[in-house]
């Protein structure tokens, strides 16, 4: 664990964890060359001692689709409540604020928050800021959102076009929060400096780390816990509940004080490594406040595992063992019927990578068959460091292998190989852009809009409650599928490898 909060620039992924966004083979030969052991591969550089191992990555000639960390920031800062992100961009880099607009109100709907519209603020640069300099319209910006809305917190998020330009963006924010007298945060998250989007949650955790957590605290709450998440439905508290424990979710969602009092928890999880690595390494190493190190909520071992460690750590071992039993007894009939019913169903899971890994162990608590699964990236390690955290491995251990296990930021044209590889009956998928492709195949899907969807016990009950759902419509899609034509060439729907333009580019780098 080595966060370094005293520069306001975030370490890329790539960087601190050795993170990469192509890959295809077995999800055990994935786990052997990356987890937690350390060391380098032919060709494709090594370790220095501190950082994670390096795997061998495919790279593509192009790239078809994607999003960037400024985007991450947008629905992760431009998501505090009583608080502003001013994106320091051309207009252009703030189309997502309509979808992430209808998000967050869906979100403060669903833990019935004041529903309220999102407050950004785009500095609009155009060419000639690109010559003479953006800072006026930055400055300008900052002081029309304290006017408007008087929010506790002003966030900055920076673009690729302020990178280029060479804005001074800290400079700016020290001496407008001393003007104004909260604060405003600097993130620095242009897309070019990452190739995954991810280390946008990274910038924004940042940010909130070195400037919004309250750094002496005069109290530690022992019965709260921090909950890292998106805008799910509230799941965690019940389930802490069972413990005596109350819930503080952040990051999207909370209130600039729920994001203060994160250095007063007793302790730190999340639903999802990818988004909660960073903010929950920081908090213990900074602050003292204990990162759960535990398998991910989702299925019975890593629902088991993870509650006792929640309980190891706040000392609640003999409430924990009586709701795991409790709960156990109370899913098992069901579960039984609906293996039952799913009995020779192949699912394939396409979403982010930690979550994927847990998403894949509750289809295989429900007898589902997962011959195949595309993560978006995929971390070798993660900050903490603890292998009790690697997901990839606590899947294959507790679940078996993942045969066609493949890594890539969400390329259509490979998307087509890879379902045809498999075949599944249905597909599971947050991102959009993929799914309307596998409709076209005949392949229904399974949005989760609500990530909390399939956490804990209860969470294997839903995803299959789900699954029958969405199979009741398969009809649909093959009906669809009879009736359009697919935008690819004859010869790339007849090619079996997704990465052969990857590998005719780069064989020396070739990840068998």
């Amino acid at each position: 664990m080595a966060i370094n909060l005293k520069t306001a620039v975030v370490e890329s992924r790539e960087q601190r964890l050795g993170t990469i966004i192509g890959w295809h083979g077995r999800a055990s030969d994935l786990a052997r060359e990356s987890a937690y052991a350390r060391g380098g591969c032919d060709g494709c550089g090594g370790s220095d001692g501190r950082k994670a191992r390096r795997v061998c990555e495919l790279k593509g000639p192009f790239t078809q689709g994607s999003v960037c960390s400024e985007q991450m920031v947008e629905c992760q800062a431009g998501n505090v409540r009583n608080a502003v992100l001013v994106q320091h961009s051309p207009i252009g880099c703030g189309t997502g604020q309509v979808i992430y607009n209808s998000i967050y109100r869906n979100g403060l709907a669903a833990r019935g928050l004041p529903v309220e519209n999102l407050h950004l603020i785009s500095t609009n640069l155009t060419e000639r800021d690109m010559v003479f300099g953006g800072i006026a319209k930055l400055e300008q910006s900052i002081r029309d959102a304290f006017e408007r809305h008087h929010p506790e917190a002003i966030f900055i998020a920076t673009s690729c076009a302020t990178g280029i330009i060479g804005d001074d963006v800290e400079s700016a924010a020290g001496h407008l929060e001393k003007e104004l007298g909260i604060p405003v945060v600097p993130l620095h998250c242009e897309g070019f400096k990452s190739k995954h989007w991810s280390t946008g949650f990274d910038a924004t955790q940042h940010g909130i780390l070195r400037q919004i957590v309250r750094k002496n605290p005069a109290k530690k709450d022992e019965e709260l816990v921090n909950v890292i998440n998106l805008w799910g439905s509230d799941v965690f508290s019940p389930i802490l509940g069972e413990l005596g424990l109350k819930v503080n979710y952040v990051v999207d969602l909370a209130s600039v004080e729920d994001l203060a009092k994160m250095s007063e928890a007793a302790a730190t999880v999340g639903f999802c490594y990818t988004l909660s690595s960073y903010l929950a390494a920081g908090l213990e190493q900074e602050f003292g406040v204990p990162e759960i190190k535990a398998p991910q909520p989702y299925g019975f071992a890593g629902t088991d595992a993870w509650l006792r460690e929640i309980a190891r750590v706040t000392h609640r071992e003999e409430r924990a063992e009586a709701y795991i039993a409790r709960e156990h007894e109370r899913v098992q009939p069901r579960l039984a019927e609906l293996k039952e019913l799913l009995k020779g169903k192949k699912g394939y899971v396409s979403t982010g990578s930690a979550y994927s890994h847990g998403l894949i162990a509750v289809l295989r608590e429900l007898g589902v068959e997962v011959d195949g699964s595309l993560v978006f990236h995929h971390d070798p390690v993660y900050d903490s460091q603890d292998p009790r955290q690697d997901s990839l491995s606590h899947l294959i251990d507790n679940y078996g292998d993942v045969p066609q296990f493949t890594v890539g930021n969400r390329q259509q044209y490979q998307f087509y190989a890879l379902l045809q590889q498999v075949k599944p009956d249905f597909i599971i998928i947050r991102h959009n852009g993929l799914a309307p492709l596998a409709s076209r195949l005949g392949i229904p899907a399974i949005p989760l809009g609500d990530e909390h969807h399939t956490v804990g016990y209860q969470g294997i009950l839903n995803l299959g409650e789900s699954i029958l759902d969405v199979l009741a419509h398969k009809k649909f899609h093959q009906d669809l599928a009879g009736r359009v034509k697919l935008p690819y060439k004859k010869w790339w729907l007849e090619q079996s490898d997704p990465f052969l333009l990857a590998r005719a580019s780069q064989p020396s780098r070739a990840a068998e």
